[in-house]
């Protein structure tokens, strides 16, 4: 409670002195994401050959970075350095949307890549109450993924 009061109170004292910016002002956009990989050349080809993200120019030139474009102005970018690849949690992923799923569907089974529902079953597919398609997988790191067919 004691913590509340303190922020209320500098707050107050920001808003009335004029040191506070004004929401409005402030409309932080994604700019990128990264992604602390062990192999960046298996990430790189996974990204690029079953995503089909566009690699865009990193400037480091150091053989330990992959950037890509993920939408107006935002970037994924991979950073080799992890120690070892590690499991990690459905609930944190990257989430991407396609026209039709069901075609992204069949770059997976190409690739001999398992997908699943949010329930975890194998080669299923989620359908959300709003009527959007959704699907899970790993990339070749463990990092979950969602790729759905929502328009908006």
């Amino acid at each position: 409670m004691k913590n509340i009061h303190r922020f209320v109170y500098i707050t107050s004292i920001l808003l009335l002195t004029g040191n506070a910016a004004p929401a409005q002002n402030i409309h932080p956009t994604l700019n990128h994401i990264a992604v602390y990989v062990h192999n960046l050349a298996t990430c790189t080809a996974f990204y690029r050959d079953i995503l089909h993200l566009d690699s865009i120019p990193e400037p480091f030139h150091d053989g330990k970075h992959s950037w890509f474009s993920i939408g107006p102005k935002s970037h994924l970018h991979l950073i080799q350095g992890a120690a070892a690849v590690s499991s990690h949690d459905k609930n944190g992923h990257l989430c991407f949307s396609v026209e039709k799923l069901k075609d992204f569907i069949s770059v997976l089974k190409q690739h001999n890549i398992e997908y699943e529902n949010w329930a975890g079953e194998k080669y299923a597919v989620t359908h959300r109450a709003d009527g959007v398609q959704q699907i899970y997988f790993k990339d070749p790191e463990g990092y979950w993924l969602e790729v759905n067919d929502a328009k908006e």
